[in-house]
């Protein structure tokens, strides 16, 4: 599968770029990106460091030679059991050994990786599988049932189920089954027919994959996002948007050293920021990745940090917010951490003085991107000038500008929505020429992604965010899209009419708070109506607050109008603060 994603940075060279004179020394202005695919950043790392641990993961290692080998030997059985190029495959795992091979393995073999959230529920299970045309699915076994619930209304064909007990060491992969089935968590998955164990295909292959001619505009991943509309679409991302990125990434850290350095893996690669900044970007430089499967573990979390002494922790606010708070923080040292973007959500500055402060002075710097731009755009310098409240300036052959509502550029100092270009930019969405059509906007010969955020540009070239155009919820790092929440609400009985906001939360950045006004002679409780709400969603998306009102204000047409509610819950949580 073929299309044109991207741009050469060179075509854009007449535009004026005051954010270089802002570079560290060392970080080019433009990439040179001499990766045709995207598994070719594994594999050349492979030739390079073949006995450097490429992943430590709960007490085992592997090496790049073995990793290399046992992602050809997947790409192998894939292709055995019937994929071929262009065929999509998604992929629902944590952060663990057996994401890195499928993802690497999947792509080797020519397929396009369908990248599905653990936390998904079986419904929008369906709805990913369905979109994508996916016929292959790699899962944990404990997702299973999920699965089992919508299997006779998605197009998949083969099943691959692995556990986390496939990737441990002896005692721990005989002692975790052992746990997981005194605690009530086992789940047994009937094998046979189209339903595979990944451990044993990986042991039946030899790591021979037949050779597929990818290149660099092929897709190699749908990244599913969404929008205004709240309709989930696939971003196309190509492996030239994807090897770009990581070398932007690479290319930012200038102090880092090949072959040294070790990465603290929290991020979920199934989110585009931690496949790119933690998966990709580290395996790139032959760092060792410590493969942390649940994030929200803090115990593990710090005790990881403690032990294995990473040198570079990509994350999202809330992360380095629950260390900062973390009553078992001080017992632990985090003085290895050298640098840390922080993506995904606004950075508070209490949060980033305070990481600084118990880690000895790690470089924790705010950055930016979208699932659109494979993520990164942005970033405050490692080392150099950075500004508080900025998302810094873009990254080496990225181009940005502010735009009025025609989408010609505004002076610096204006407010405008921010458009960026670059080669790390999607090539559009996945059988939606419409929503491509709305986001990307041709320019001067060039190709812009419309990011949906009102930005500011000072003369410098440093960009600040001042508000989302978009109404997406950001919590934890995670897109809440209203729309989505709010139908599962309709469907409750006594829902009448409901309304989704974003309300500030000391933790997450940001959390849902519902609205909802009730049928004549219904009504729910806030606990009846979460209770709903978990049984339809991921946990980060089910309302955490609930209002009740006689009426939802709405515009002249009747669109109910949820920047007048969002104003009122902030107004309404600033004046309980205050």
């Amino acid at each position: 599968m073929t299309t044109q994603g991207g741009m050469g940075t060179a075509a854009l060279s007449g535009l004026e770029r005051p954010w270089l004179e802002h570079y560290e020394p060392g970080v080019p202005a433009d990439m040179e990106n001499s990766y045709s695919a995207v598994y070719e950043l594994l594999g050349r790392s492979a030739a390079r460091f073949p006995n450097r641990i490429a992943l430590h993961f709960m007490g085992s290692e592997l090496s790049y030679r073995q990793l290399w080998l046992d992602v050809q030997r997947f790409a192998s059985a894939l292709q055995r059991l019937g994929v071929k190029q262009g065929d999509r495959v998604s992929i629902m795992l944590p952060n663990c050994p057996q994401f890195v091979v499928a993802f690497f393995g999947a792509s080797l073999a020519g397929a396009v990786v369908v990248n599905t959230s653990p936390m998904y529920v079986a419904r929008e299970l369906a709805h990913q599988l369905q979109d994508s045309g996916s016929e292959t699915l790699i899962m944990l076994d404990a997702f299973y049932p999920r699965y089992a619930e919508v299997q006779d209304t998605v197009p998949v064909k083969r099943v691959i189920v692995t556990g986390i007990q496939d990737a441990l060491p002896f005692p721990k992969n005989m002692l975790y089954p052992v746990r997981e089935r005194s605690q009530g968590h086992w789940v047994d998955v009937p094998l046979g027919g189209r339903v595979f164990g990944m451990k044993a295909l990986l042991r039946s292959q030899a790591p021979s994959p037949r050779p597929v001619q990818v290149r660099p505009d092929d897709v190699a991943l749908l990244q599913y996002t969404g929008g205004t509309t709240g309709v989930p679409k696939g971003a196309m991302l190509t492996h030239h948007n994807l090897t770009s990125n990581a070398l932007q990434c690479r290319a930012w850290m200038t102090d880092l050293k090949e072959g040294q350095e070790v990465l603290l893996a929290a991020i979920p690669f199934f989110h585009v920021y931690g496949m790119t900044t933690a998966q990709n970007m580290g395996l790139l430089i032959g760092a060792t990745l410590v493969l942390v499967p649940n994030p929200r573990d803090l115990g593990m979390l710090l005790q990881l940090i403690d032990s294995r002494k990473p040198t570079m922790f990509p994350g999202v606010p809330t992360m380095y917010g629950a260390i900062n708070q973390h009553p078992d923080t001080p017992k632990h040292d985090l003085t290895s951490i050298r640098a840390c973007i922080s993506g995904s959500a606004p950075l508070p500055l209490e949060t980033a003085r305070r990481f600084r402060e118990i880690t000895g002075g790690a470089n924790l710097v705010e950055g930016y991107g979208l699932t659109e731009s494979s993520p990164v755009t942005h970033s405050n310098p490692i080392f150099g000038e950075q500004r508080e409240g900025s998302i810094g300036v873009p990254f080496p052959g990225v181009y940005a500008y502010v735009a009025a509502e025609d989408g010609t550029p505004l002076p610096s100092g204006e407010v405008g929505e921010l458009y960026v270009a670059g080669p790390n930019v999607m090539a559009g969405y996945w059988q939606r020429p419409d929503e491509t059509a709305k986001t990307m906007r041709e320019r001067a010969g060039q190709r812009w992604l419309l990011t949906g955020d009102m930005a500011v540009m000072d003369p410098d070239g440093y960009f600040r965010i001042v508000d989302r155009k978009k109404d997406v919820i950001i919590a934890g790092g995670f897109n809440i899209y209203p729309r989505e929440v709010e139908e599962v609400l309709y469907q409750h009985p006594a829902v009448l009419e409901a309304a989704a906001v974003g309300v500030p939360h000391p933790h997450r950045g940001e959390t849902v708070k519902a609205f909802v006004v009730f049928r004549p002679g219904h009504s729910a409780t806030a606990e009846q109506l979460e209770a709903y709400c978990r049984e339809r969603l991921s946990p980060y998306k089910v309302p955490r607050l609930f209002e009740v009102r006689q009426e939802l204000p709405k515009s002249p047409v009747g669109k109910v109008l949820r920047r007048v509610l969002a104003d009122e819950a902030r107004a309404g949580a600033a004046a309980s603060r205050g």
